[in-house]
């Protein structure tokens, strides 16, 4: 099974610098899925066709490609390669500061476009990667602490000792063919739902 091709959304305004581009991008395999003339034509499509890199030049109309790069890398939507003639150390640190991945100072090369898009992509990679870990953590901190909520829930109102309490939760689970937390989440909520309820009780009384 051959290898998918690296997608690219291409956002340059010089319309012979884009198809120059464009042409050198294909002819190393990669897939140039978009081609736009403006920041927010790029916000626009990588929102869209979510692409594997954005190639943005920094001085574009209607809106710059710093401001583009942030909004997209903000949103998670790809990884940006900034391409760009001007290289002033200013540049390169907004550039750093937007999350930007890579940074091509023109005229540039062959041989600088594809080093400059797989350390883009690998290190978006990692990223994301590292924050899918962090999520997992945390989803299965949050999960434990509603199960150990709802448990001492069932021992309050129901005289269960933490054993009986565990099994109830994993009978309701089961029975309800949901995951322990989220049996554990209802039990939760249904406890929140009679205090409302008994708290109104008493304002009318």
């Amino acid at each position: 099974m051959a290898e998918r091709a690296t997608t690219v959304l291409v956002a340059e305004d010089e319309a012979l610098i884009r198809m120059d581009l464009v042409e050198l991008l294909t002819e190393l395999g990669y897939q140039v899925v978009g081609q736009v003339a403006d920041g927010q034509a790029a916000v626009d499509r990588t929102r869209e066709l979510l692409p594997d890199v954005v190639f943005m030049d920094v001085a574009m109309p209607r809106r710059d490609g710093l401001s583009a790069a942030e909004e997209i890398l903000s949103e998670g939507w790809a990884p940006v390669v900034m391409v760009t003639a001007f290289s002033q150390q200013e540049m390169v640190r907004r550039a750093a500061d937007a999350g930007v991945m890579g940074y091509l100072v023109k005229p540039f090369g062959r041989s600088d476009l594809v080093p400059a898009i797989e350390v883009a992509v690998a290190r978006w990679q990692q990223m994301r990667a590292l924050s899918d870990q962090v999520r997992g953590q945390r989803e299965r901190r949050e999960a434990r602490e509603v199960v150990e909520q709802a448990k001492s829930l069932l021992q309050e109102r129901l005289g269960l000792g933490e054993p009986e309490a565990f099994a109830w939760l994993r009978r309701a689970a089961m029975d309800a063919r949901v995951t322990l937390a989220e049996a554990a989440a209802r039990v939760v909520a249904d406890d929140s739902s009679s205090d409302e309820t008994a708290g109104r009780d008493a304002e009318g009384a």
